[in-house]
């Protein structure tokens, strides 16, 4: 299986750097069956992340031809929309329009992303994976109507309103489609996608070498539907 991560301006490091580092031992456990790298749509390239100009450098071309699994992070900045600057800090200088989540997560709808991401999501080889606001981009972009996707609790009610069937869950597994919550869940979504990819020993050998156990349970569309409680 070979992953290539998304990079885009304004990302979040730790979205990336959490399932990288797992699919990355993951190979190591299988002695190359599994491969990661880091893609950007506009090809090879340094990008700034949303944290402190952390940079990353994307060593590929996102190409869902040559890659079984496109991983879209999140981004990370200002939470709240733009309008909502406090007033002491208004007109401060420090903060800018394109330092808010919502407006680094829209921004990628005007690169060359989303005609990407359809092209991975129309292929029944390729599966789809987000972290956190990743969700939203592919939502935002149309590709998630009537699918069942999780997000940053924060972003749950703008998945709905996408069409989505957002579910509070830490991962959803919706076949070729498996998002992630919160920012650390990417631990946790790596290591389900290594069990997906490799099997369970393998994804067990890679959670006891990160001395990390995962939380919750992997949401399906499967089985009754729950009685409330």
């Amino acid at each position: 299986m070979h992953v290539q991560i998304v990079l885009f301006d304004g990302f979040d490091p730790l979205d990336v750097i959490a399932p990288y580092e797992v699919l990355y031992a993951g190979g190591t456990a299988t002695e190359g069956a599994v491969s990661v790298e880091l893609a950007c749509a506009q090809g090879p390239r340094d990008v700034i992340s949303g944290t402190g100009g952390l940079v990353l450098r994307a060593t590929a071309a996102l190409d869902p031809k040559r890659a079984n699994m496109i991983l879209v992070p999140g981004a990370s900045g200002r939470v709240g929309e733009p309008g909502e600057v406090p007033q002491e800090e208004a007109g401060a200088g420090e903060w800018k329009q394109d330092e808010f989540i919502p407006v680094l997560l829209g921004r990628t709808l005007t690169t060359e992303l989303p005609t990407f991401l359809k092209q991975a999501m129309d292929d029944p080889d390729v599966t789809v994976a987000a972290v956190c606001g990743g969700s939203l981009v592919l939502a935002m972009a149309g590709l998630l109507e009537d699918r069942h996707a999780t997000t940053h609790h924060m972003g749950l009610d703008l998945l709905d309103a996408t069409g989505a069937h957002a579910v509070s869950a830490r991962v959803v597994d919706d076949g070729d489609l498996i998002t992630g919550a919160g920012v650390t869940s990417g631990l946790d979504l790596g290591l389900y996608l290594l069990e997906r990819a490799a099997g369970p020993r393998i994804a067990h050998a890679v959670e006891e070498f990160f001395a990390y156990e995962r939380r919750g349970t992997v949401w399906r569309a499967e089985g009754p539907t729950p009685a409330n409680l």
